[in-house]
């Protein structure tokens, strides 16, 4: 539901159901209250990249925290997997993300032209490094 309502291109079911049984370079976190799942964080891990590959937040529970609890969440462990930078896409026009992860000390890399097909909207490229 989560990847319905939050993206314009959602994952289709078979490709998330592929990247949850990549276990050894992928990790992810479900947040929940009771059995409401809230929110979602993806990681990547490849050599010493950690990439950010979803985070979406419920709409019914936006602006409370779930997404700032997920990436609370995930960075120690990304620290603790000897992994050197995250870095994520994100939708140049998405500035309630962007602001997010400004706060958390992600900063452009660069720009993807026309990332995103169904919208032609250009993704920013961010990086948080851990050294």
């Amino acid at each position: 539901d989560i990847e319905n309502t939050q993206f314009p291109e959602p994952w289709s079911r078979r490709l998330l159901k592929e990247e949850l049984e990549l276990v050894t370079h992928r990790r992810y976190t479900v947040a929940v209250a009771g059995t409401q799942v809230l929110g979602v964080l993806g990681l990547m891990l490849i050599d010493a990249d950690a990439h950010i590959n979803t985070i979406a937040t419920h709409p019914d529970h936006e602006s409370r925290g779930v997404a700032r609890s997920l990436l609370d969440e995930a960075i120690p462990v990304v620290l603790a997997g000897g992994y050197t930078r995250i870095t994520l896409e994100v939708a140049v026009g998405n500035t309630r993300a962007r602001n997010l992860y400004t706060a958390y000390g992600f900063a452009p890399l660069g720009v993807r032209k026309q990332y995103y097909r169904a919208t032609g909207e250009d993704a920013l490229v961010l990086v948080k490094s851990l050294l």
